[in-house]
């Protein structure tokens, strides 16, 4: 198993730099064009999740965790807000509320646990992994 991690500051802002590190990170370990960009797609997702819906004084960081394991690849970001993650249905003018659709969309499969250390929760989604092109 291969796995890296990342702590980054509560704000919109670092979706940005969660993408940045997770291409880097994706490039090194030799992850298929296809897969990183839905990765990518994922991690900007769940990221935008955790800025908005685990505001302060929840916690001053997110944490990234990507790990590379039997065939697949792992994005979890982790929040210190105990609440979890909830699908909604999106009528067709909102613009916010698709997210976990997109995630649920995208991922092998996803889910929540609890945060490994600390109060909050970590939300994941997995890809199935293809050789390099």
């Amino acid at each position: 198993m291969a796995e890296e991690n990342w702590r980054l500051p509560h704000s919109p802002r670092s979706a940005r730099r969660a993408r940045a590190l997770l291409r880097r990170q994706l490039t090194e370990w030799k992850i298929d064009a296809q897969v990183a960009d839905s990765a990518e797609l994922l991690l900007s997702e769940l990221m935008s999740n955790a800025v908005q819906h685990a505001r302060r004084p929840f916690g001053r960081q997110i944490g990234v965790r990507v790990a590379r394991y039997d065939g697949r690849l792992r994005v979890e970001v982790a929040d210190a807000n105990d609440a979890r993650p909830r699908p909604k249905a999106a009528d067709a003018d909102d613009e916010h509320g698709r997210g976990l659709a997109i995630v649920a969309a995208l991922a092998g499969r996803w889910g929540c646990c609890p945060r490994p250390r600390g109060i909050g929760k970590a939300v994941w989604a997995e890809l199935p992994l293809r050789p390099f092109a």
